[in-house]
């Protein structure tokens, strides 16, 4: 009997101790406003992909102008690069504009997302925001710029 107590204790403990590591690598939505400042100081003109890395750190993968493409981690407190890496490519820019991950939010917050882990978008326009609802269910919203969602509640 404690032995079976034991080991409900401690399957408990690592659920809840999941639930808390997966809470750091997500951003209350308002911080998209921090996270597209920076991303712009540092010169991002297109976005292929914004994760959050803990309450105060992004990675944002883009380019910089039609041959530079960036993987950036950025400090969200003070803008500060903290890792980064530079290729340069001759395929152009592509994905997301500032206004383009806006309305993407936008989308994603009209279905109830407050926190966001992760925004992408794949070569064929496919969009997809994994966040988190009011309630801490996981959401994943997938759009395309012009066409109606499609919402995955866990």
């Amino acid at each position: 009997m404690i032995i079976k107590m034991l080991i409900a204790g401690s399957v408990a403990a690592l659920a809840l101790g999941a639930t808390a590591v997966q809470a750091d690598d997500t951003l209350p939505v308002e911080r998209l406003d921090a996270v597209l400042e920076h991303g712009a100081a540092y010169g991002f003109t297109h976005y292929l992909e914004i994760e959050a890395k803990d309450r105060d750190r992004v990675e944002i993968e883009g380019w910089l102008d039609d041959e530079w493409k960036a993987e950036v981690h950025l400090s969200l407190d003070s803008g500060d690069p903290l890792k980064e890496e530079r290729k340069r490519l001759v395929s152009g820019a592509w994905g997301m504009t500032e206004a383009d991950v806006r309305l993407a939010m936008e989308t994603a917050m009209a279905e109830g997302m407050v926190e966001f882990e992760e925004m992408e978008i794949d070569q064929s326009g496919l969009i997809e925001v994994e966040g988190r609802d009011g309630d801490g269910r996981e959401l994943e919203v997938t759009t395309r710029l012009g066409e109606r969602a499609v919402v995955e509640r866990d």
